[in-house]
C-alpha cells in the first residue's frame, strides 16, 4: 500500500450502528487525540414536496474535531443520498434537529447567526432579533417570519434515523494519507460503523495542474471516454446517488484543442454541476471554495487499504491527465479496455520514478 502523491482531502460515507450518531464518533475521535469537538452547520439540498419549490436548502448537525494542539483532524456531516439503512419510521432522537429554508442567502446569514450547538427551541432566536420578529412554535416546528408574513426559516426535529449517516471529511492530506485514514477507520469499525448501501468515498484532489487546458481536457476525456472501463476497475457502486456522465457539449469540446474558456463556456451550455462522475465545478468558478477536482466514483470502504489503493490509481492516471499529450480513446472490448487504463496509470508510474 502506497501513499498518492498529490495533496487529497478524502469524503468517506459511513454509518453509526443503531443507537449511535456522528457525534458518538466525534467524541470517541477528540478523546483518543487529546481534542475538542465544536459542533458546526453543514449545509446540503434534497428535493421538495412542495408544489412549485424544486428543492429545500437546509443546515444540518455536524461537528468539527480538532487534535490537543488544535490542529483540525476530521469534520462529521449528515449525507442525504444514505437512506436505505435507515428507518424512516422511527421517531426523532433526542436534540437532532435540521434547519430549512428555500433561499440560499438567507440559509447563509442563518448559519452565520445561529449557534449549531444550541437547542432546537432557542436556535433560531439570534435570527429573530436580527429581523426584530419573534419565533412562532406550531407543534414541533419553530418557524422564523418576517414582520409582513414571508417565512425565513423553519427549525424542525430530524426523525428517520438522520443521526446516523456520518461522512467523514478529512482537511487536505498532502503526506501520510494511510496514517490520518486509519487514525479515524480503526475508531469508527471499532464503534460498529459500516459501509451504507449507497456509499461512495470521493476525493478532493489539488485543481492547480487542471487549470492548464490541456490537463483539464484530458480529465474530461478520461472520466468521458474511459467511463465504464474506469469504474469497472474502481468497482464503482452502482447504488451510488447522484452521479451521472459529463455533459455532452463539455466532452465535445475536450476532444478538440480547446483554450480553458472554450471549456467554460462548454461547461456552462452542458450546465455542470457538482453531480457527476467528477466535479470540476470549482475550476471554473472565479471564487472558488476550494480549487479542487472532486473525484466521486469510488466506492464506499472502511478499509484504509482499499481507499489508499483506490486513490493511488487515481492519482496516478491524474498524472497522465497532466501530460499534454491528448489521453487515447479506450479499445473496444471492456477487458482490453481496463488493461489498456492499467497501461496508462504504470506508464506515469514509470515517469515518476
Amino acid at each position: 500500500m502506497t501513499d498518492p502523491h498529490r495533496r487529497i482531502g478524502f469524503e468517506i460515507e459511513l454509518t453509526a450502528p443503531p443507537g449511535h450518531s456522528r457525534r458518538t464518533l466525534a467524541e470517541d475521535l477528540a478523546t483518543r487525540h487529546g481534542g475538542q469537538v465544536r459542533p458546526v452547520w453543514h449545509h446540503d439540498s434534497e428535493p421538495s414536496l412542495v408544489p412549485g419549490l424544486g428543492r429545500f436548502l437546509h443546515l444540518t448537525q455536524g461537528f468539527e474535531v480538532t487534535r490537543a494542539d488544535g490542529t483540525p483532524l476530521v469534520t462529521l456531516v449528515d449525507d442525504v443520498t444514505l437512506l436505505d439503512d435507515l428507518d424512516p419510521r422511527t421517531p426523532p432522537a433526542p436534540g437532532w434537529y435540521r434547519i430549512l429554508s428555500d433561499d440560499a442567502r438567507l440559509l447563509a446569514l442563518l448559519a452565520t447567526v445561529c449557534d449549531p450547538g444550541a437547542p432546537l427551541a432557542t436556535v433560531l432566536d439570534p435570527a429573530a432579533t436580527l429581523w426584530r420578529t419573534e419565533v412562532e412554535k406550531l407543534g414541533p416546528v419553530h418557524r422564523l417570519d418576517l414582520p409582513h408574513g414571508a417565512t425565513i426559516a423553519l427549525a424542525a426535529p430530524q426523525g428517520g434515523e438522520r443521526e446516523r449517516p456520518c461522512e467523514l471529511v478529512t482537511p487536505p492530506l498532502a503526506t501520510g494519507h494511510t496514517a490520518a485514514l486509519d487514525a479515524l477507520l480503526g475508531p469508527a469499525r471499532d464503534l460498529g460503523f459500516t459501509v451504507p448501501a449507497e456509499a461512495a468515498v470521493h476525493l478532493h484532489v489539488d485543481g492547480a495542474p487542471f487549470h492548464a487546458a490541456p490537463a483539464l481536457a484530458n480529465v474530461i476525456r478520461l472520466f468521458a471516454h474511459w467511463r465504464d472501463p474506469l469504474r469497472t476497475l474502481l468497482a464503482t457502486n452502482p447504488n451510488c446517488r447522484r452521479l451521472a456522465p459529463l455533459p455532452a457539449p463539455l466532452v465535445a469540446a475536450a476532444d478538440g484543442t480547446p483554450t480553458f474558456d472554450d471549456l467554460r463556456r462548454a461547461a456552462d451550455e452542458g450546465e455542470l454541476t457538482k453531480f457527476y462522475d467528477v466535479n470540476l465545478t470549482q475550476l471554473f468558478r472565479p471564487d472558488p471554495i476550494r480549487d479542487t477536482v472532486e473525484i466521486r466514483i469510488l466506492p464506499g470502504a472502511i478499509r484504509t487499504e482499499d481507499i489508499i489503493n483506490r486513490a493511488a490509481l487515481v492519482d496516478l492516471l491524474l498524472a497522465r491527465c497532466e501530460d499534454p499529450a491528448p489521453i487515447p480513446r479506450p479499445p473496444t472490448s471492456p477487458a482490453a479496455a481496463q488493461d489498456a487504463l492499467l497501461e496508462l496509470a504504470a506508464e506515469a508510474l514509470a515517469d515518476r520514478s
